[in-house]
């Protein structure tokens, strides 16, 4: 069997590139045949909120990408699709997580459909994004109306996508663990290489800051007068896709500078443990959500998590065996931080992630897409 992975991959950076190279190395694991269909333009610069789309970090060499498509130039459509009829995959996984991508992906699954019997198979991060815009429906209907079937991480996306198809035909596939950032560090170690105090405790916010992830809610909490007596500091770790000014002004009008370690720039894949490992706890006090890597690459690390009850997130999280499920509010958040350390649950949630995490393995996730794929042919 034989398939192809449509979407960013290395040099381009971020969860979704990290996900389809993992992908694709459980993919040629199992024995199905896989490579990856990559950008050579992602997004215009002017579109991109970050520093730079590309990752500084060494080729891999464990799958295959070709660099093809420019999202905005019509002619690399048609020349991946090309590409695609010319690889003769069983069937192809376009990964689709944004209306802007709906002109590009939509257009390269129809020319690949044209005149082959090669399936379309969409991962979909999101239906509808945490942002709206108002051409999101007409760009995402465009899409969804391209595909035979549809892999989905959370149960909510799925709503979302009857809105456009009564009756989709999709398979829901727990987003699997982030097993490709290396080892567990001991406490010790990662404080040494993040060069920070021992005599602390921390809590981590990891990756992109947007409106929508809650940073704010979680700095709140930090001026809590309960947590302001506690030996804790907030480790926040990612690129600010806004204006950075709107956290700073919080972390000033809540005087907790004292409390609060600011790396508001990417974290490279070879720094991610440090964070991990130096952790207590990861908190999520995201306002909207579907799934969450943060939660899969805290699994590997067997690391606690708070997270929100939005999206798919308390499917993930089982609520006081791993971590906590709260409301998106700063009290709730507070509320859970003091009784995770009055109570001292960081070894027992520990050990429960270290069972709970087996039912996310990517073998599970590739025999699901495959399975999907029978039901297409048969």
């Amino acid at each position: 069997m034989k398939n192809f992975i449509v979407g960013p991959a290395h040099p381009l950076r971020g969860g979704i590139a990290n996900f389809n190279e993992a992908l694709c190395i459980a993919f040629n694991k199992a024995g199905v045949q896989s490579r990856i269909i990559s950008f050579t333009l992602q997004y215009p610069d002017f579109l991109f909120p970050g520093k730079t789309q590309f990752d500084r970090g060494s080729k891999p060499t464990e799958f295959k990408v070709e660099e093809l498509i420019n999202s905005v130039n019509p002619l690399t459509w048609i020349k991946t699709a090309r590409r695609i009829k010319e690889g003769n995959p069983d069937y192809i996984i376009i990964r689709y997580w944004l209306p802007f991508m709906a002109p590009c992906l939509g257009s390269i699954a129809r020319l690949v459909k044209r005149g082959t019997k090669i399936k379309v198979i969409a991962l979909a991060d999101n239906v509808l994004p945490h942002e709206k815009h108002f051409a999101d429906r007409v760009l995402t209907r465009y899409f969804v109306k391209s595909c035979d079937a549809f892999v989905v991480m959370s149960k909510s996306v799925v709503e979302d996508l009857k809105q456009f198809l009564p009756n989709p035909k999709f398979a829901f596939l727990p987003h699997p663990i982030y097993d490709t950032f290396g080892e567990k560090h001991t406490r010790e170690e990662s404080l040494q290489q993040l060069n920070l105090r021992q005599s602390y405790r921390y809590i981590l916010f990891f990756g992109f800051i947007r409106k929508y992830k809650g940073l704010d809610l979680l700095l709140h909490a930090m001026s809590d007068k309960r947590i302001r007596e506690m030996n804790l500091k907030l480790l926040v770790a990612g690129e600010c896709y806004e204006d950075m000014t709107f956290y700073t002004n919080i972390i000033k009008e809540h005087e907790v500078e004292g409390q609060v370690i600011l790396k508001a720039d990417y974290i490279p894949a070879s720094e991610v443990k440090n964070y991990f490992g130096a952790a207590d706890l990861v908190v999520q006090p995201y306002r909207s959500a579907t799934q969450s890597g943060v939660t899969q690459i805290a699994y590997h690390f067997e690391r606690p998590m708070l997270v929100t009850d939005v999206g798919g997130l308390a499917e993930i999280v089982p609520h006081l065996k791993v971590g906590y499920v709260v409301q998106p509010d700063s009290k709730a958040i507070a509320d859970a931080i003091v009784h995770f350390y009055t109570h001292n649950l960081g070894p027992e949630f520990s050990a429960n992630i270290a069972v709970e995490k087996k039912r996310f393995l990517w073998s599970t996730f590739v025999e699901g897409v495959n399975d999907l794929f029978q039901e297409l042919v048969s």
